[in-house]
């Protein structure tokens, strides 16, 4: 019974599942916290993960290890290995107006012309979240910095790096020392920096072959538009079965003859997705730190828009995303605002009619990314004496939230992208006001899996599938790992939600 290890590196904390590599059990786990802010040492994920392997019963009976992390984020390193400054997460949205002079810029003065520029090069509007425009902000406010980096990478590939025993040779936990062309990634995760085109040829206008199978390049014209320069060192892209190496005996699989196979990883949209099985047609609609609305599609899309971003997949298909800022904190902030707890805040929205009589939330409490408003503001509509009532808020900001993710919805219909089956994912997805409300807001039926860590599971399942590959000598077909539905919740359109939500939400 071999076993394997998934990794979920993510913004609010480091978990880690270890699984039977052929059915999928699970066997055990573990996890450790990440500090708040949008901007972290990566010292700590690293800590984390040491942690958190240590919850886990130890990696040394693992024989295969790969890691799920948060998208976008940027680590830049020196020529040593050091980290240069602490990572630009891809919650931090000081970049906003970089993002928008590189539209501009790439549309010669003309910003509808940018916009869809940079979807058809990349498959995404450029927001503050992606990469390529927290680099063009550092190029522009911190240019001692910018002037020492060597390496790009993101979260999850510096983590993959450090496991495989690479990292600043003072560093007693990185004994291989700094090789930067050690560094590795995947398309789901290259896909979601803003120089990389995963359906592209590497002759189609990149430098760097991606997967091995030639699809997926680096477009080093854009890395140099926001940089400056583009002779920096790129993770190197993997094909889904292809290992990046192998993990540090120190780190994992001390105890497994040739040691623990590297996956590629993934960022962690990919990751759930593939956790969760998805296929094309299905969407997943995930209610974490951020909202989430996937799609798994046969190809991307090049949204001028800027609604939808065109992700790749960790499997070779397309991942489209619709992402929101303001997701499960919506409910926290409600939380505080009625000094509740989770149950109570449920039973409160519950008691309230559809639309709660008018009282509207647009729920931009952290700025937006969809829609592209990174400096709005919540705003509460509609209070009249009848809705000032604790009942018609905690409504409101239920509802609030779901809309914004109903528009993400919206959004790829608009595209013509199939959606044959909705699934509702994610930490709030639990709460029985989101299940009783959801039905209402989407107008649709939606299935609710078996709570679980999905971005670990899916890193878990990659790695499974990567060992199957090596065994066989040959790529092989990802293993059959169920996915256990806890609940069908059957559409109940009400349409004064989205109405009156709609009425409202351009008025910030």
């Amino acid at each position: 019974m071999p076993l394997v290890a998934g990794v979920d590196s993510s913004t609010q904390s480091c978990k880690i599942v270890v699984r039977d590599a052929d059915t999928g059990q699970l066997v055990r786990s573990g996890s450790a916290k990440h500090p708040d802010g949008t901007e972290v040492d990566p010292r700590h994920w690293w800590d984390a993960f040491t942690q958190a392997a240590e919850a886990a019963g130890g990696l040394d009976d693992v024989a295969a290890i790969a890691v799920g992390g948060q998208q976008h984020g940027l680590v830049a390193l020196d020529a040593d290995g050091n980290v240069i400054r602490p990572a630009l997460l891809w919650n931090d949205t000081r970049s906003a107006g970089s993002a928008e002079d590189l539209i501009r810029e790439l549309g010669d003065g003309d910003r509808e012309a940018g916009a869809q520029r940079w979807a058809d090069a990349v498959g995404s509007v450029l927001v503050a979240s992606l990469t390529v425009t927290k680099l063009r902000w550092v190029r522009d406010h911190e240019p001692e910095n910018a002037a020492r980096i060597a390496a790009v990478a993101l979260p999850h590939d510096w983590l993959s790096w450090r496991i495989a025993g690479y990292g600043p040779a003072d560093d007693a936990s990185a004994p291989l020392g700094p090789q930067l062309d050690k560094l590795f990634t995947d398309r789901s995760d290259a896909s979601g920096t803003g120089y990389y085109d995963a359906d592209a040829a590497p002759s189609d206008g990149g430098t760097d072959q991606g997967a091995d199978e030639g699809v997926g390049a680096y477009r080093r014209d854009l890395l140099r538009l926001a940089l400056g320069r583009d002779d920096v060192v790129l993770p190197r892209v993997l094909a889904p079965t292809e290992a990046g190496g192998v993990a540090h005996a120190s780190v994992a699989g001390a105890d497994v003859e040739g040691g623990a196979l590297l996956g590629p990883g993934a960022g962690d949209n990919a990751g759930a997705s593939l956790g969760l099985g998805m296929r094309p047609g299905d969407i997943a609609i995930s209610i974490g730190t951020s909202g989430v609305v996937s799609a798994v599609a046969p190809t991307r899309t090049a949204d001028g828009s800027g609604a939808i971003n065109g992700f790749a997949d960790a499997t070779g298909n397309s991942l489209m995303l619709a992402v929101t800022l303001n997701a499960a904190r919506v409910l926290d902030a409600a939380r505080t605002v009625l000094d509740v707890e989770f149950d109570e805040l449920a039973r409160l929205a519950l008691a309230a009619p559809p639309g709660a009589d008018g009282l509207v939330l647009v729920p931009y409490l952290e700025g937006e990314r969809t829609p592209n408003r990174p400096d709005a503001t919540g705003t509460l509509h509609g209070i009249r004496l009848k809705s000032s009532t604790r009942e018609h808020l905690a409504r409101a900001y239920v509802e609030g939230m779901l809309c914004g993710l109903a528009d993400g919805l919206d959004a790829l219909r608009a595209l013509d992208v199939p959606i044959e089956r909705v699934m509702l994912i994610g930490g709030a997805a639990q709460s029985p006001a989101v299940q009783r409300i959801a039905p209402q807001v989407f107008g649709v039926s939606i299935a609710v899996p078996e709570p679980g860590e999905y971005v670990a599971d899916g890193a878990a399942r990659q790695a499974a599938w990567v060992l199957a590959s090596a065994r066989a000598g040959e790529p092989v077909e990802a293993p059959e790992w169920s996915t256990s539905i806890a609940t069908t919740l059957v559409a109940d359109p009400q349409p004064v939600i989205r109405k009156r939500y709609a009425a409202v939400r351009d008025l910030v």
